[in-house]
């Protein structure tokens, strides 16, 4: 757009997503008609993807506090404190409407964009889950949508180095018109180092730093806040570009400016960029901030004010910096070749100044900004409820053959397996992963800790459609259960809403009793809500989608010190040792004590052992190190007590072999201390076991030790 900006009436007021009473509210706040960068500021900060409005009256139900938590809502995102001063930050977000659109790039930047809602906090992403939803499998459209959101999602996240370890996929008529996307991202931090998004300290410095400003993704959040029709496909230019390359550098650049001290507050420029950033950052502090735009960096010529605020350009950030480290932060971004330009500073008195070439083009009060309209708006339940809740399903027929209806109902998408979906994933980049996609829960190693965490997401439509309030509760016992099977206790909640538009009264009535549902069952599991994501106006041609609540547990383990899980290669005379205290190990424990769920390697050895540990089965062997086995940084011939796996050697009478080359793996999962696994007890080279027909370890070589990778 170029030329003189068009006048501001109450038309263009509305074109661009206001309602009348909202337009007069503005007006009658200033005192004066807006400019019309600054109706573009009010139309993106008030839509309902940015301001909550129609939400916020519902979510203050739910339960947010919690002795561990450090962040509750209305941050970048939560974070739980999980002791040995490490806390674990995670958030839900959705890219429903930009996926419909333009599946790849929509779901690739809902990735990126949850991303950099982690790492604003100061934490390093460790993790990702997603949790999607599409129409009918046999249709052509909705293989194109599956195609090009599993795509965009793998591309992003491999391309980034994020693990994608969890998820669902589900199929039904009602997602055909609206595609969900949800994701989720777990990242750590050290409790103590919290980043938050505030504008503190009048005087300090305003930076702009990441990729350079282009003309994409403008009007983003007002088009997540309006339904579909038959033309939505013309709304393309709305959907951003990513760029996992440039994220990834933006990352590190920002870790390391925060670890200087030389950060006071940092925020991501997601939905509506620069202008969301300029005033949520000083209202959340009670400050104000003057940013001159002909400073921000441009990919492209001639952007007007408006274009430049609205833009929804990704991989950016707005940094407000200690004044007189301005050339400590130019130099950390210029090493990763990253932008870093000083666009304006925090200023007193709470309000938004923006120039170009030193002419004021908006000057609003950050609090009216923030402050959105809150309605309450009627509710009904709908009018087909009650003929669903009396139909009566032990009145079907029943079935001719039973083997058939099973068989069936297995094969349906929404049942059968998804690895055609997470093996285009990169589920162990970053080397944290214990436990793979297709268990109840992922489990995350917390590196250079005895501790782990296990998350999950979970949601049904089809209950929270007949019973909404049971349905959301359901949805959040089932999510704590698979945290809880994979042996962590659940910590934190978060939430992403996906419904139809909340105008409709029935809409507005499944979304409340959701609320109640899920502050119901969080309450009695004494588990608190840090965070999540609203998506309404999911419908097309007035069919909205099933009322879908997805749920994000996040659950932490303190792996116990002590016994070590490994699978040794023995002699011929320790060998027949070995079967002999087997037998007695599968009847009792240490002490007499029944060994539980504890699994031996068995015919097969650890080769079937790994099988077993895909399908979730596989215990291993606990064996306690002893002497001439298993030594640490002890004199020869001396053992180490037990459970004290050093980085050592793996040695029976010789010197010691080479140093390790992998890692044991404690009686719960945990990573225990390194030991060598390449040299046998003489220190000659070890030789993997020679493959029978029966798949049998035959040794044929001098005995190693086997090191079970995955437990």
């Amino acid at each position: 757009m170029t030329g003189a900006p068009p006048k501001v009436t109450l038309d263009l007021a509305r074109d661009s997503g206001l309602t009348a009473e909202e337009y007069d509210r503005i007006t009658s706040r200033l005192g004066r008609e807006p400019t019309y960068a600054e109706l573009g500021l009010f139309a993106a900060l008030w839509s309902e993807h940015c301001a909550y409005k129609h939400s916020r009256v519902y979510l203050s139900r739910l339960p947010t506090e919690g002795p561990r938590v450090l962040q509750g809502p209305g941050e970048n995102a939560g974070a739980i404190d999980i002791g040995d001063g490490w806390a674990v930050v995670f958030k839900i977000e959705s890219h429903n409407h930009p996926s419909f659109i333009e599946p790849f790039q929509g779901a690739a930047t809902g990735v990126g964009g949850i991303l950099r809602d982690i790492f604003t906090m100061g934490a390093r992403p460790i993790a990702l889950l997603d949790s999607l939803r599409f129409g009918e499998f046999d249709d052509s459209k909705t293989r194109r949508l599956v195609e090009g959101v599993v795509s965009g999602i793998s591309w992003y996240g491999n391309c980034f180095g994020c693990p994608t370890v969890g998820g669902e996929v589900a199929f039904a008529p009602e997602y055909a018109g609206n595609p969900l996307v949800n994701v989720m991202c777990v990242g750590l931090v050290r409790a103590d180092q919290i980043f938050r998004a505030r504008a503190e300290g009048v005087g300090n410095p305003v930076f702009y730093v990441g990729n350079k400003t282009g003309r994409d993704g403008i009007h983003g959040a007002t088009m997540a806040s309006a339904t579909f029709d038959d033309s939505a496909s013309e709304r393309r230019p709305t959907v951003q570009v990513g760029d996992p390359f440039t994220e990834k550098l933006l990352l590190e650049a920002c870790l390391e400016a925060m670890r200087t001290g030389a950060v006071v507050g940092i925020q991501d420029m997601g939905a509506a960029g620069l202008a969301c950033c300029t005033s949520e950052m000083p209202a959340r502090a009670g400050t104000g901030m003057d940013v001159e735009l002909a400073r921000v960096p441009q990919r492209e010529v001639a952007m007007t004010p408006y274009e430049i605020l609205l833009s929804e350009s990704q991989e950016r950030m707005l940094l407000v910096a200690v004044r007189g480290r301005e050339e400590e932060v130019r130099r950390i971004f210029a090493k990763w070749e990253l932008d870093a330009v000083e666009i304006g500073r925090v200023t007193a008195g709470g309000t938004l100044t923006a120039r170009l070439h030193g002419r004021v083009v908006a000057h609003v009060p950050v609090s009216l900004l923030a402050e959105a309209p809150r309605y309450t708006k009627p509710t009904a339940p709908p009018a087909w409820l009650a003929d669903r809740l009396a139909f009566d399903p032990l009145a079907l027929p029943e079935p001719a053959d039973y083997g058939e209806a099973l068989l069936a109902l297995c094969a349906s998408p929404s049942i059968a397996s998804k690895d055609w979906v997470f093996r285009q994933y990169d589920q162990q980049v970053g080397i944290n992963t214990l436990v793979l996609p297709g268990s109840d829960a992922a489990v995350l190693r917390v590196k250079g800790t005895p501790r782990a965490l296990a998350v999950s997401t979970d949601g049904n439509g089809r209950h929270v459609v007949l019973d909404p309030r049971w349905g959301a509760a359901m949805a959040v016992c089932e999510a704590a259960r698979n945290v809880s099977c994979s042996g962590a206790t659940p910590v934190g909640v978060t939430d992403c809403m996906n419904f139809g538009s909340p105008e409709r009264p029935e809409i507005l009535w499944q979304f409340a009793q959701a609320i109640e549902g899920i502050a119901e069952a969080c309450r009695a599991l004494e588990i608190p809500v840090v965070g999540g994501n609203v998506s309404f106006y999911n419908e097309t041609n007035g069919q909205a989608i099933l009322p879908t609540p997805i749920i994000g547990v996040v659950g932490a383990r303190a792996r116990e010190p002590g016994r070590q899980r490994v699978s040794l290669g023995r002699p011929p005379a320790a060998r027949r040792q070995a079967r002999a205290a087997r037998s007695r190990a599968r009847t009792e424990g240490p002490g007499g004590g029944s060994r539980g769920s504890e699994r031996g390697a068995g015919d097969g050895g650890s080769r079937l052992l790994r099988r077993r540990a895909r399908r979730g089965a596989g215990r291993g062997v606990r064996v306690r190190p002893r002497a001439g086995w298993l030594r640490g940084r002890a004199r020869r011939g001396r053992p180490c007590r037990p459970g004290a796996v050093r980085r050592g050697t793996v040695a029976r009478g010789g010197r010691g072999g080479a140093r390790a080359g992998a890692r044991v793996r404690g009686s719960d999962g945990g990573v225990g201390h390194p030991v060598a696994v390449d040299r046998d007890h003489r220190r000659r080279p070890a030789c993997a076991p020679a493959r029978s027909q029966d798949d049998r370890g035959c040794r044929a070589g001098p005995d190693r030790t086997r090191v079970e990778e995955r437990i």
